[in-house]
């Protein structure tokens, strides 16, 4: 099976968090991951707090062959930016 890097809702109504997780590609929304690889607050203002990444592990699951979505690509690259 094919798996994904994706964001997974947590959090409270009006509160949004998110985990970064490696997932099969056909699981359900709220299905058990395989790997949790990092957390995403979108309503924090303190940019350096708002992702947070194990880029290690992301990079593990790329090079096995686990596709980014758009918005987590977008979020590895902004979490490497930060640990420069």
């Amino acid at each position: 099976m094919a798996v994904v890097i994706r964001l997974q809702r947590v959090g409270k109504k009006a509160q949004a968090q998110y985990r970064v997780v490696a997932i099969e590609k056909k699981t359900a929304v709220g299905s058990e991951a395989k790997e949790v690889l990092g957390i995403y607050h979108p309503t924090n203002k303190n940019a350096a707090e708002q992702v947070k990444l194990d880029l290690t592990r992301v990079q593990h699951w790329i090079k096995n062959g686990a596709k980014p979505s758009e918005t987590v690509a977008s979020l590895i690259k902004k979490a490497e930016a930060a640990a420069k």
